[in-house]
């Protein structure tokens, strides 16, 4: 089975201005892959970084909508040691600090896809982690 970590840019994508036809094709393809979770067709990963950072969203409507879905993940990471050195070498190779923290929490569940709407993310990956790191509009059209 595929399983896959969705960064929370992916959980908020529903919510953002859907009056940009990139943004709306997102959410489109962002519902399509939750139907897939639910109906357990891929695997989802949830981590202690994706809590942390929802715990953080002021917007009561998109946590509570995020922790829904992050209950369906059949396997939760958590922030290791080893998790946490990953996250810090992809920092330092330019990445964000969460970012960096996803990337290394999908890399260490064993992750076949990592899900982000955010482009630069996506080219980053490409060179420094060994993830399919894809938007939701590509991972639809590859799986």
């Amino acid at each position: 089975m595929i399983r896959v970590y969705l960064d929370t840019s992916v959980y908020n994508r529903p919510f953002d201005d859907q009056t940009q036809n990139k943004i709306a094709l997102e959410t489109e393809a962002v519902l399509l892959i939750l139907g897939m979770i639910e109906n357990q067709e891929i695997e989802l990963v949830n981590s202690s970084i994706l809590d942390y950072e929802n715990s953080r969203n002021p917007k009561l409507n998109q946590k509570q909508n995020m922790i829904v879905f992050q209950q369906m993940a059949l396997i939760r990471q958590a922030k290791t040691k080893e998790v946490e050195k990953r996250a810090k070498e992809l920092e330092n190779q330019g990445i964000k600090t969460f970012d960096a923290l996803h990337v290394a929490s999908a890399e260490s569940a064993n992750c076949d896809y990592f899900i982000t709407c955010d482009r630069r993310l996506i080219n980053r990956c490409q060179t420094l982690s060994t993830l399919k790191t894809v938007n939701p509009i590509n991972f639809i059209a590859e799986v």
